[in-house]
């Protein structure tokens, strides 16, 4: 009798099937390739003239459409855009492959596509390729995927690699935005009951902070590399923790963070003690972790604050032989990635709940 199929688990690959399995499976090589994959870097990199570099990433086109098709469509494209601006590059193309459920009609087409125009158009992003079809076993919220491409000097790039020992690790916004946001947009009747009106309505205004384009694009004005921000990182899935360790791991340096210092909003707070997860380490699209030299850092908090971002200076990089540390109430431990994200086993509850009571 054979054995029962292993349930697998949802989300990114782990850490160890991304080395084992993706990154020794690459294609042909390519000395144009600047930048290849890595876990914890969110472009790849490639030269494409003399002095002149593009940064490119792929992601699921991810749609939700009880979000109403406007809100959808900004979330998806900016999930797409927010990966690729942490290079530090301008925005420029969009490819992107629609495989759409059957039950979509002509008119919300119409409505999804005139919304995902409007995103990009305000982005300065220009589609130039895709594929539109519907398909049968196609289904919300993951209906194709897209490429996001931006160009520039090829001096003037960052990721996750360039980051060193002594600079100031930035976090913007604060842990858990994308957990809070999205728990409050699909299940605000029930979310609300538990935690108060007012508190859903603070979650709730979380939903168009799920970006990080706009701290990027103030991240390549304020000066990159040596004049300022060494790295960034879009803090998703393993959530601002998970983001932490993966900008530690990918530069080759040791961590010291102190968990205090990342902000955790009240509405956050509240939300994830219902749920009963931690936010720290639950995804929250729109927290960007940045590295700054040290004698910058207090600089770029001050000019996100001035735009209107919050930020804080959690920590910073140190020699790798000092390992990875989180303080917690003054006491040093392990910093250690939290594995499966919190919020796909929370998501996936509710979302039994509510199609059994729909049922």
């Amino acid at each position: 009798m054979s054995a029962p199929p292993r349930e697998q688990r949802t989300g990114k690959a782990t850490p160890e099937l991304f080395e084992q399995v993706i990154l020794r499976r690459l294609g042909a090589r390519d000395e144009d390739v600047l930048v290849g994959p890595q876990h914890g870097v969110d472009v790849g990199v490639v030269r494409v003239a003399d002095g002149v570099a593009m940064a490119l990433t792929a992601d699921p086109v991810f749609v939700v459409p009880a979000y109403g098709w406007e809100r959808a469509a900004w979330f998806a494209v900016h999930i797409l855009a927010s990966d690729a601006s942490t290079s530090g590059l301008p925005l420029r193309w969009m490819s992107v492959d629609l495989n759409l459920p059957p039950s979509i009609s002509d008119e919300e087409l119409t409505l999804l596509w005139d919304a995902f125009h409007g995103a990009c158009e305000d982005l300065g992003i220009a589609v130039v390729t895709g594929h539109t079809g519907r398909y049968d076993g196609c289904e919300w919220p993951m209906v194709g995927g897209a490429t996001c491409l931006a160009l520039g000097p090829a001096d003037a790039f960052v990721t996750p690699t360039m980051a060193r020992a002594g600079d100031a690790v930035v976090v913007t916004k604060g842990a858990a935005i994308e957990t809070t946001a999205l728990f409050a947009a699909t299940f605000p009747d029930r979310l609300g009951s538990a935690v108060g009106k007012d508190t859903l309505r603070a979650a709730d205004s979380l939903f168009e902070s799920m970006t990080v384009v706009p701290e990027a694009v103030l991240a390549r004005g304020f000066g990159l590399r040596e004049d300022g921000v060494t790295s960034m990182h879009d803090a998703t899935e393993g959530g601002v923790l998970g983001g932490l360790l993966e900008v530690a791991i990918a530069s080759g340096n040791g961590i010291r963070v102190d968990r205090d210092r990342i902000p955790v909003r009240p509405e956050v707070r509240a939300v994830c003690e219902h749920l009963g997860i931690d936010p720290y380490t639950a995804i929250s699209e729109g927290s960007l972790i940045a590295t700054v030299v040290p004698a910058r850092a207090d600089a770029f908090v001050e000019l996100l604050a001035g735009a209107g971002i919050d930020a804080a200076i959690a920590g910073e990089l140190i020699p790798r032989a000092e390992g990875h540390r989180l303080v917690v109430d003054g006491r040093e431990e392990p910093l250690v990635h939290p594995g499966l994200d919190p919020f796909w086993g929370a998501f996936g509850a509710w979302a039994a709940d509510a199609a059994g009571a729909d049922a």
